[in-house]
């Protein structure tokens, strides 16, 4: 058994065989802030082989409040390099590709063919949207997550033997897509928290234990501490 990963190997439920299924997994990630961050940072120590990190954003300085892959020295540097560089140093075992631009319906499925499965670190609809047409064309699974302010959520779309999509959830893209933006402010654990499931269930879907969030929506209200998880 690999030292690095021996705390995570004696649980039964991923052993060696679980660790080698992680180091075969391809997983994408689409944006490394504020979700992305600890999504990539756990996926990263966990030991997926490879692990993709597409984000067209430059590191700003509002953006050290909660998005913990990045420090003051890297602000005006491009997410996607600075993500690739800080996590390659976590972990020099597993390989990282890094997509410094914005995942478009020219580049998506020349991008995502190339993975497992898509995880969400994404703040906006109409990338939603793309990754989930996506990844039901593909047939890929897609871990979806969204916060606001002290609220988040989670599911698995296109899951095996599921059936609901990111479309289950918001029906009318017509409609989301001419909403008004939410407002921006947002306490920095929000996103960490809310990143931490959906690498939970990344980890749990490779490896293959535990109960999967397809066809079911994680709902957290970090006021009250309340979560639900609701029939989708």
């Amino acid at each position: 058994m690999e030292e690095r990963y021996a705390r995570q190997c004696i649980l039964p439920e991923i052993g060696e065989e679980g660790q080698t299924k992680l180091k075969q997994a391809k997983v994408l990630l689409v944006g490394v802030g504020g979700l992305g961050s600890p999504i990539a940072l756990y996926l990263t120590g966990a030991g997926v082989g490879t692990l993709g990190l597409i984000d067209d954003d430059k590191v700003s300085i509002s953006n050290l409040q909660r998005q913990i892959l990045y420090n003051e020295a890297e602000v005006g540097f491009s997410k996607a390099e600075q993500a690739h560089e800080r996590l390659q140093a976590l972990n020099s075992e597993i390989q990282i590709e890094s997509y410094p631009f914005r995942l478009t319906p020219n580049n998506a499925e020349e991008i995502i063919g190339a993975y497992d499965m898509v995880v969400d670190g994404c703040d906006n609809f109409s990338t939603r949207y793309l990754i989930n047409d996506t990844c039901l064309k593909m047939n890929k699974i897609y871990v979806y997550g969204a916060i606001r302010a002290f609220d988040g959520q989670v599911s698995v779309f296109n899951y095996p033997g599921g059936h609901s999509n990111y479309r289950s959830l918001f029906p009318d893209e017509e409609e989301i897509l001419t909403m008004p933006h939410p407002p921006k402010g947002v306490i920095g654990v929000t996103p960490g928290i809310v990143g931490c499931v959906e690498a939970t269930e990344v980890i749990k879907i490779i490896v293959g234990f535990g109960e999967i969030l397809s066809d079911k929506l994680w709902t957290i209200d970090l006021k009250s501490m309340r979560t639900e998880i609701i029939s989708l």
